[in-house]
């Protein structure tokens, strides 16, 4: 083919997010010299706020949230990858699937996007700092309480982080949240884990309200005050030698009962092919490409990506280059709550992390917090636009 083809990509603003796509840009020139692809960043507050129907207008790529599933489906603002893509293709992403991360993006029967990044909430620590205490892991709710009155526990509280881990105190109690059609969680277990979660609030900087999971995890390694963070959206790149001042090691996370280990809510990005594409044959090659076996072990890897794919997450090479990073956290990304999808879900996770974060900060009634919920879960599913 002689005709430069040029397209253009959006994803976010992270060593994790943005360099993988790069490399994997400049790959895919050298072996399709035809092709450029070049990849622009936005901040990991506008990936979750910024509507993926702008955003097809303007990108042939976009690197996307899941909870956006139900509005693409909707939209149609990008393609389904199952009319492009082969069934065997597929078939190995879904077999290879990190938790729900595949059928995340999975919605109304079409593949939205392909899972090229797999997270989830997960304990992070600084060895060096529990030593000098002569502090051991946490393995339960109540040593992690006390770890926390010692002013050495640190976790994001901005409102979604505030939601998410508002979810993972439910589920880890025993029910799932947006389960029924008019309440997000019954007033018991709602009650419960509110009551918990500020118990655990009340021993945190008051910073921790204004930090994301990248900010915490940058405090851990810029400071030496937090030595152990119980829940963030784990990012292996703090946990490769030269990437921070300090190394953080990753683990799974405590358990409530003594039995069974929080269940936190999935996370990760998935790639998807804008519907104003010019050069859709080409777009999709190179989300394959991406989203490969062996692009996602070796090349996407080992230029800081979190790969999708579980071989990767299996991986000689991947663990031995981030202190196992990836065998440690697995189990939680195999047990993780999947978000709705819904087409007004978004407006609902935009708003109730303002209420829940307000609650830790300041207190309050439960039932009264439960019912601002519940408010706006109505008000979402009555939603004609995201």
């Amino acid at each position: 083919m002689s005709d430069n083809i040029t397209l253009k990509g959006i994803t976010w603003n992270h060593s994790r997010g943005f360099t993988p796509m790069t490399a994997t840009a400049q790959r895919f020139n050298e072996l399709n010299p035809h092709v450029n692809i070049t990849w622009e960043k936005r901040s990991l507050q506008q990936f979750a706020d910024l509507s993926i129907q702008q955003l097809a207008e303007r990108y042939d790529l976009l690197v996307i949230d899941h909870p956006w599933a139900g509005f693409a489906a909707k939209t149609g603002s990008i393609l389904a990858f199952d009319k492009y893509l082969s069934a065997e293709f597929l078939k190995d992403q879904e077999q290879n699937t990190v938790g729900h991360s595949y059928e995340s993006y999975n919605y109304n029967g079409h593949q939205w996007a392909l899972a090229i990044d797999a997270a989830t909430p997960v304990a992070a620590s600084r060895p060096d700092l529990l030593e000098q205490h002569g502090l051991n892991l946490p393995k339960t709710y109540d040593e992690l309480l006390a770890m926390a009155k010692l002013g050495l526990v640190a976790f994001p509280a901005i409102p979604i982080d505030s939601l998410m881990t508002f979810y993972t105190f439910c589920c880890s109690l025993g029910e799932d949240p947006c389960q029924q059609d008019d309440t997000v969680i019954s007033e018991a277990t709602g009650i419960k884990a509110l009551q918990l979660y500020r118990q655990l609030a009340k021993h945190i900087d008051q910073a921790c309200f204004n930090r994301n999971p990248i900010q915490t995890y940058e405090a851990m390694t810029l400071s030496d005050d937090i030595a152990y963070c119980p829940f963030a959206y784990g990012y292996s790149n703090y946990s490769r030698n030269g990437y921070a001042r300090k190394l953080l090691h990753f683990h799974d996370m405590v358990t409530l009962d003594g039995a069974n280990n929080l269940r936190s809510s999935l996370g990760g990005t998935g790639l998807a092919v804008s519907a104003n594409c010019k050069h859709i044959d080409v777009a999709m090659q190179y989300a394959e490409f991406v989203a490969s076996p062996a692009c996602q072990a070796g090349l996407y890897t080992d230029n800081g990506g979190q790969p999708g794919h579980l071989q990767a997450w299996a991986n000689a090479n991947t663990n031995a280059i981030t202190h196992n990073y990836f065998a440690n956290t697995l189990p939680a990304l195999q047990r993780a709550y999947l978000r709705p999808r819904y087409f007004g879900h978004m407006f609902f996770q935009d708003h109730a992390g303002d209420i829940v974060r307000d609650y830790l900060m300041n207190g309050g009634d439960e039932r009264q917090v439960l019912r601002a919920m519940d408010e706006l879960y109505l008000q979402s599913k009555q939603k004609v636009q995201a």
